[in-house]
């Protein structure tokens, strides 16, 4: 009986948090119809759940998890409009998703949350889809969300198309280069340089397209995404490589190349580390408007601008030297202002976030064996992962703010409290 109480506290503290989320979930729920002061739907799938096209893909499917993800994607509005995804289950994308129907869905008028059905495509052998939006339907100048949706599980990802007029102004930050002070962005806390979020909203600020860039494979767009979310940055591009490449600088270059030479972009200013600079080179940026972080050396000091002392004092020579001016597209009300996630990131958002982070963390008595086990390799009843999809996709309807949540079908602490 002692020891009964004195576990008791303990078992009823962690029951308290999982009522506190659950309050915090119904609060959120209940605030989707609230968001920009319009009403915001919950997010249906347009098709219901039907049989596999071929026998294998329930065997192959079994006990993983979805890791899909589409491409951001960014047009012009008299040009063609292509969306791209990927679709893949398991560590590692062990199990690619062949021969099966995707849906494919765009909020049209965002923020009204209306979605809207636009056709099917069946992914490939390599588990990709390739959409171009007809003429008649393509989309004008603004951002847009957009979700994939596997018609067998009814998993999904999320993602962007922006449209932009010729002529659009962007800064450019390399993710790694720029902002991870810690060598991995994918270790237990990866730390942010100080005042990295505040010089590239500065940027945002004047009108700015942002666009981040990654030599990082599209397989941990969802990871690198929360990172970003988590540390509040603002809206962007998100720009991955296509798998594992030999040479990722490359792909950041042609990446960049297609934005002024196809897109009819200006870049005006781009963030990095030295790796970068031939990237930057290559793309005509004059040495004044590459800021490296890192110490200058002789060899590259007339190359670019280092950052020598802090993010925080650069954004003070910005400021004061006026060597930053605002963005001459007239873009700046359709680009959006707030930053991954929310917009403005209430605070009941905040504090569920927290709580499914702390819960996570918590033992969970006889079973917590099983919870030491990587999340992917753990099976699900089919009752529990739709009860799980219906949490999640409310969550996703607010998707006017959940910016390129690249998310699988699950919102789960896992997810959420990766870092």
């Amino acid at each position: 009986m002692r020891m009964l109480r004195k576990n008791k506290p303990e078992e009823m503290t962690h029951a308290d948090k999982r009522a506190q989320l659950e309050q915090v979930m119904r609060h959120e729920n209940s605030s989707i119809l609230e968001l920009d002061g319009k009403e915001v739907s919950v997010f249906t799938p347009s098709k219901p759940r039907e049989k596999w096209l071929r026998k294998r893909t329930h065997v192959k499917l079994r006990n993983v998890t979805a890791n899909h993800r589409i491409n951001d994607a960014i047009a012009n509005e008299d040009g063609p409009q292509t969306l791209t995804g990927r679709f893949m289950y398991g560590p590692l994308d062990m199990v690619t998703l062949t021969g099966e129907k995707v849906d494919i869905h765009i909020m049209t008028q965002p923020p009204s949350g209306v979605w809207i059905y636009f056709d099917t495509e069946i992914s490939n052998s390599s588990g990709r889809i390739s959409y171009v939006i007809p003429e008649n339907k393509r989309l004008g100048i603004g951002v847009y969300p957009v979700k994939m949706v596997v018609r067998g599980d009814h998993t999904y990802a999320d993602s962007y198309i922006t449209v932009l007029p010729k002529g659009t102004e962007f800064v450019v930050f390399s993710i790694d280069g720029s902002f991870a002070a810690s060598v991995s962005i994918m270790g237990s806390d990866p730390k942010v340089r100080a005042g990295a979020v505040d010089v590239v909203r500065h940027w945002q600020d004047l009108g700015y397209l942002i666009i981040y860039v990654t030599g990082r494979p599209d397989m941990q767009k969802q990871r690198v995404v929360a990172w970003l979310a988590q540390h509040n940055f603002p809206h962007g591009i998100v720009s991955f490589c296509d798998g594992l490449v030999h040479d990722p600088l490359r792909h950041k270059a042609n990446f960049l190349k297609t934005l002024i030479t196809d897109l009819h972009m200006r870049i005006h200013a781009a963030y990095g580390s030295t790796k970068d600079i031939s990237v930057y080179s290559s793309i005509s940026l004059p040495p004044t408007h590459i800021y490296i972080v890192g110490r200058p050396t002789k060899k590259l000091q007339h190359q670019c601008q280092f950052i020598t002392e802090g993010y925080a004092a650069h954004l003070a020579q910005l400021e004061y030297n006026h060597r930053s001016r605002p963005a001459k597209n007239t873009t700046r009300m359709a680009l959006r202002k707030g930053s991954f996630g929310l917009p403005s990131q209430p605070d009941f958002l905040r504090k569920r976030n927290h709580l499914l982070r702390t819960i996570s963390s918590q033992p969970t008595g006889a079973s917590g064996n099983a919870s030491h086990r990587p999340e992917r390799t753990q099976s699900q009843s089919e009752s529990d992962r739709e009860r799980e999809r219906e949490r999640s996709q409310r969550s996703m309807s607010i998707a006017t703010g959940c910016w390129g949540r690249s998310a699988a079908s699950k919102l789960e602490s896992g997810t959420l409290g990766q870092k």
